[in-house]
């Protein structure tokens, strides 16, 4: 019998974690519930689960607080739950690494399409390994499988989104990307982000890369988007 997808669902408000139970367990997903972050955090360790929706405003420690902890041990995807008029700062969400976000309250059908999204996602990236695994550059090396990014030998370290954006720019070396692409490329066409969260990604590479007399570069293409250059 197939394993059914495990979804952690962490809220404060039970209601609101039965009601997300019952849409996805109707969808065939299986589901386990924390209501405080601490929690959340135990569960995910003990359970490992394939997907988690994450409220931001939780008790013990809050969304962005457990979102940093899981990340620094899983690429696991994560939605963020913010409620409707709660500040949410969609950029700092997606530089801790989150993958998407859901504003309460929500569609049942909206909420079970980006679930699907984000798996879908999170499973193209796992089967794309092969040949090209690692990239290597004048002094650069990105390694896809381990995600890791060496800088003469050092290695340099980046949150799954920036290494993404990183790696598929220089996977596609010369070739001009619009801030649109971008995000549909690296967040998928399901995230209503703007081109901010493009721009800060490329500025906190560029900040982690930054050297001279190289043979490539990260150039801003004004007016149009951004390429990874190789001279």
């Amino acid at each position: 019998m197939e394993n059914k997808p495990k979804i952690l669902i962490v809220d404060d408000e039970e209601n609101i974690c039965e009601l997300v139970r019952l849409y996805i367990e109707k969808e065939g997903f299986d589901a386990i519930i924390a209501n405080d972050g601490q929690e959340a955090v135990a569960k995910f360790n003990k359970e490992k689960p394939d997907l988690i929706l994450l409220d931001i405003m939780l008790p013990i420690k809050d969304g962005w607080q457990v979102c940093r902890e899981i990340r620094a041990q899983s690429k696991v995807p994560i939605i963020m739950l913010t409620a409707k008029g709660e500040t949410f700062d969609k950029v700092l969400g997606l530089e801790l690494g989150a993958d998407d976000y859901v504003v309460k309250p929500f569609e049942p059908k909206e909420l079970i399409a980006r679930i699907r999204a984000v798996l879908r996602r999170s499973a193209d990236s796992v089967d794309e390994k092969a040949d090209e695994d690692e990239l290597s550059f004048d002094g650069l090396k990105i390694n896809q499988s381990t995600y890791e990014v060496y800088i003469d030998d050092k290695k340099v370290e980046m949150p799954p989104k920036e290494f993404e954006l990183l790696y598929f720019l220089a996977k596609n070396t010369n070739k001009v990307f619009t801030r649109d692409q971008l995000l549909d490329e690296i967040w998928g066409y399901e995230f209503f982000g703007d081109s901010r969260t493009v721009d800060v990604h490329i500025k906190r590479i560029r900040e982690k890369l930054e050297g001279e007399n190289r043979t490539w570069a990260l150039k801003t293409v004004w007016g149009v988007g951004y390429k990874f250059e190789v001279s």
